[in-house]
């Protein structure tokens, strides 16, 4: 397993990785972007309407130390996201690994695995709806977790948990998909739970390293397309895809 690791980690910055890095790297920024500017107005609008209503509330004395006060909870909210940026990397990351999956799996395939049939190209739509569930169920994970954050670490951990469940699921499902049929490739994963888990946990390790973590889908797929070769065998029928 860590050598599986250190083969994804040394072909990540080879020449025909480096487009694939430019442009799943500039999506997930694209996407936090986006998704940074869309809350944030979100919060600048709800400061709006609540001061509002609570000028209605107190008179309209007290209108301008609740202006003030709403946006700096806004402005305070707006360096919120930044800093939770690190928490939503898992759901941003999975939703972008849907889209480069197979150029990263392919070359991976190429270079360390010649002799070997090669696999076949997920479909499109196969592939994004695994990572928007990914996504979501990250989303949801962040949510329910942001509560313990600060109590002694619990929600940490809670984080690093699903997202080894949840990044080791969808990454190795991308990389058998490519010689199973989605079925298969689920059952092959449940008959292997423990070492998909441990392998998940490599790339839950990778997304909670700032900067480094907008990388995490060529390090993940690279990375499971390894494990997915020990599991499966050298050598293997294609499956037709369902």
């Amino acid at each position: 397993m860590f050598g599986d690791a250190a083969k994804a980690l040394s072909q990540m910055f080879t020449p025909p990785f480096r487009t694939v890095l430019l442009k799943s790297v500039g999506l997930a920024i694209l996407l936090l972007v986006l998704l940074g500017i869309g809350l944030h107005r979100l919060f600048g609008w709800l400061a709006a309407e609540g001061a509002g209503y609570l000028e209605g509330v107190t008179g309209p004395g007290m209108a301008t130390p609740l202006h003030a006060l709403l946006w700096v909870l806004a402005i305070a909210a707006g360096f919120g996201l930044v800093a939770g940026a690190i928490f939503i990397m898992p759901a941003i990351t999975a939703f972008v690994a849907s889209f480069f999956s197979d150029e990263i799996a392919a070359e991976v395939e190429h270079t360390h695995y010649p002799a070997d049939p090669p696999g076949v190209a997920v479909p499109v739509w196969v592939a994004g709806i695994e990572g928007i569930k990914t996504a979501l169920l990250a989303l949801i994970v962040y949510l329910v977790a942001l509560p313990f954050v600060l109590f002694a670490g619990i929600g940490f951990l809670i984080l690093f948990v699903a997202n080894t469940f949840l990044l080791g699921r969808e990454y190795f499902l991308l990389a058998a998909m490519r010689f199973h049929s989605v079925d298969d490739a689920k059952r092959l994963r449940r008959m292997h739970h423990g070492t998909v888990m441990f392998a998940g946990a490599f790339i839950a390790a990778f997304v909670s390293i700032p900067i480094l973590n907008l990388a995490t889908p060529l390090f993940g797929m690279a990375f499971m397309t390894h494990v997915h070769k020990r599991i499966a065998g050298p050598k293997r029928e294609l499956l037709t895809h369902t």
